[in-house]
């Protein structure tokens, strides 16, 4: 039988417990630096923990500092001082990054997100093959995230309007060196992971990564993030001119879902007056549900021709099934009901949500990377071909109606609810087939100047179908996207560039075909296309162990369907626009201070987009104007301490010119700060403590479309881990 737990809202004594848990005695005093041998200028950066001088992207071609683009890279030294085990807490290093609810009653699953203005749930990969699946990602097989800002249509194919994710998994590698950890904090959480590398022979090597949690969510009740992860790697060949790459992962997760809880009496909020609910209250069942089985399998084979050249095939089949059932809140002010009678009374409208999904997925990646001298120039090059196959259905269980009202300030979690029955047979999805050609360079003119760019062809056919035994919707297509840039050096350790990029995004690119003539997935529409141009530097300071850029862009959108106030006809001549600037600054100001942090100011709107009563938009939903990251740590002796903060401003909701806004126009803006403090206790064994939401702010994390329900972020609430190294 499942086990349910109630959770507390402000766990104060347990924070005091970890707290003097964590704490003890140690000396401050910051380590003398030792005497050294005169200094010699080597032309290598030295380590930083937090920088990374290079993409783990074979695509691109030149070191970050000299990459015409916006790319930032999360270290797992950056995740592992933050206590992040999912995506989302690790993507708080970036700015400009959204989190969604979903649509009305329903709630989104798995990571959601966008960047600048779009969408970057299907934008997301693992170690650069596109990752499918509605499935909340774990950071416990992951090296580094990579966050790629700008149209990339070149780098990835279809979409990528805004960027893409490229998330790289551990991998196996000589020597021994193995830890485990223990977690435990407020919200009842629990979570142990393991990671162990062992040298097979000169050779070969063999790595397991695993991770296990049971754990609630502080300031909710009932809600549950409980499941495994392994990951498992194996490489032989390790230092040889041939190199075989043998990795999997493994998922699993039997959560119970948060629909969030009613907006009413939060800012905003007109379409019923009245104070508001607990944060604490959940509107679900006992019996919802979020069960997640996700696997994939690699095989890389990597060999050099000689010094400067190499070739690798990557075979990968990928496979996540959710199965999800949701009680969510139909919250509009007839969503309300019992007002007139004591607050006691009053009641909230429900409805029952399934999500039965599978996504598969076949790639066959085949790359070459070389570098030679041509036409005067220096050429850094890599050219590959990629097979693609992907395919998600839905599977049908009817629709579970009846559903009885809610009490809005005193729900019952145990309550008697329809449920779902067996699968009925029907079944919804979509095939797509891609093979697509690429090939990217940088050519290096002399020491000032170079030329980065790339191209890429996809020829893809997708097929979809409403129902079993419906005749499908078909559309075959061939994307070109490109890239160039140029960047020029007046230092050694700095850049200025200038880049121009492309994507496209066609009909039905990461959901059904439809029939429907007002429809942006109707294959008779042309693909949307983005363009993106920027102006950028990037410098590395302080003996190259901190590096700042900064960068000003717009991207455009054209082919978004309007209607034409004359004709009443939808035509492809409505455009999204966003524009602004983006400042970092990533690594080491001392050997002892660390430091990330990130600022991005931008500007949304759309142009000419309109539905038949001639209401237009005139924003770009969930884009704050301006948020802000920033985590630092500073280490004395065997004792570090890191502190962060967050800074959101307001996102709009509302964004049509005219009619009445309904629920709640926008998420208010927030702010959070999180710290950190660690004690090496020996050359095996630390101990860390983690708090979050320091000054214990209530702010509004998501809102759905509807405006209607909201998740607030977590109050304050702590963890503390034990880390062994053996």
């Amino acid at each position: 039988m499942a086990r349910y737990r109630r959770r507390t809202a402000r766990p104060s004594t347990q924070l005091l417990a970890l707290l003097a848990a964590a704490l003890p005695a140690a000396g401050m005093a910051q380590t003398a630096p030792a005497t050294t041998l005169p200094t010699v200028t080597v032309k290598e950066a030295p380590e930083v923990p937090y920088r990374a001088e290079k993409s783990a992207n074979e695509k691109f071609t030149a070191p970050l500092l000299d990459t015409p683009k916006t790319v930032q890279i999360i270290k797992k030294e950056v995740i592992e001082e933050q206590g992040a085990v999912t995506l989302m807490e690790a993507l708080r290093n970036t700015p400009g990054i959204t989190m969604q609810m979903g649509e009305n009653g329903n709630t989104s699953a798995g990571d959601t997100f966008q960047l600048r203005g779009f969408s970057l749930q299907q934008s997301t990969f693992v170690d650069g093959i596109r990752d499918l699946g509605a499935v909340t990602r774990d950071t416990f097989n992951l090296e580094q995230v990579e966050v790629v800002k700008g149209a990339a249509g070149a780098e990835t194919g279809r979409g990528a309007s805004a960027g893409f994710i490229n998330l790289i998994s551990k991998q196996a590698h000589l020597g021994d060196e193995s830890s485990v950890s223990g977690t435990v904090g407020t919200g009842d959480r629990r979570r142990a992971t393991v990671d162990l590398n062992r040298q097979l022979s000169d050779t070969s090597a063999l790595r397991l990564n695993a991770m296990v949690q049971d754990s609630g969510v502080d300031g909710r009740d009932f809600v549950e993030n409980k499941g495994y992860g392994v990951g498992l790697s194996y490489v032989t060949g390790l230092g040889t001119p041939t190199r075989v790459h043998l990795f999997s992962q493994h998922l699993r997760q039997d959560n119970v879902p948060d629909g969030g809880i009613p907006a009413i009496g939060y800012e905003g909020y007109t379409s019923v007056i009245g104070p508001k609910v607990r944060r604490e209250n959940f509107y679900g069942s006992v019996n919802d549900r979020e069960k997640v089985d996700a696997d994939m399998f690699t095989v890389k084979v990597e060999h050099d021709l000689g010094e400067a050249t190499t070739v690798r095939n990557v075979t990968r089949y990928g496979k996540t099934h959710m199965d999800r059932t949701l009680t969510g809140m139909n919250t509009g002010g007839a969503g309300i009901g019992n007002t007139g009678g004591p607050l006691s009374a009053w009641t909230v409208n429900l409805s029952r949500q399934r999500v039965d999904q599978e996504n598969s997925i076949l790639a066959n990646q085949t790359s070459l990377n070389t570098r030679f001298d041509a036409g005067g120039m220096q050429h850094s090059l890599a050219a590959g071909v990629e097979l693609l196959h992907e395919k998600q259905t839905n599977f049908s269980h009817g629709t579970a109606t009846g559903t009885a009202p809610a009490n809005l300030y005193n729900p019952d979690p145990y309550r008697a609810m329809v449920n779902f029955g067996p699968r009925t047979g029907d079944e919804s999805g979509t095939t797509t087939n891609t093979i697509s050609v690429y090939a990217f360079d940088d050519a290096k003119i002399n020491e000032r100047w170079s030329i980065n760019g790339g191209a890429r062809v996809d020829v893809y056919k997708l097929s979809s179908s409403a129902a079993v035994g419906a005749p499908p919707l078909e559309d075959s297509r061939s994307l070109v996207s490109w890239s160039i840039g140029g960047v020029y050096k007046p230092a050694e350790n700095g850049s200025v560039y200038a880049s121009y990029a492309t994507s496209s995004t066609p009909p039905g690119a990461f959901t059904q075909l439809s029939t429907s003539a007002t429809s942006i997935n109707n294959p008779a529409f042309d693909p949307q296309k983005t363009n993106t141009v920027e102006l950028g530097t990037k410098w590395d300071l302080l003996n190259k162990r901190l590096n700042v850029a900064a960068a000003v862009f717009r991207t455009v959108n054209d082919n978004q369907t309007t209607v034409d106030q004359v004709t009443l006809a939808t035509v492809q001549e409505g455009k999204t626009q966003v524009q602004g600037i983006e400042l970092s600054a990533t690594g080491q100001i001392t050997p002892f201070w660390q430091i990330t942090a990130g600022l991005a100011k931008t500007s949304t709107k759309q142009i000419d987009v309109r539905n038949a009563t001639g209401v237009g938009t005139d924003r770009v939903r969930w884009s704050p104007d301006l948020s802000a990251t920033l985590w630092t740590s500073y280490q004395w002796d065997k004792l570090t301490m890191g502190l962060g903060a967050r800074y959101v401003s307001e996102a709009k909701r509302f964004v049509n010119t005219s009619g009445a806004q309904g629920n709640m126009p926008n998420v208010p803006s927030y702010w959070v700060a999180d710290a950190m403090a660690k004690y090496q206790v020996n050359s095996k064994l630390s101990l860390q403590l983690n708090i979050y939401n320091l000054f214990d702010e209530e702010y509004l994390m998501t809102l759905n479309n509807g405006g209607g329900r909201l998740a607030l972020g977590a109050p304050r609430s702590a963890t503390f881990t034990a880390n062994y190294k053996f």
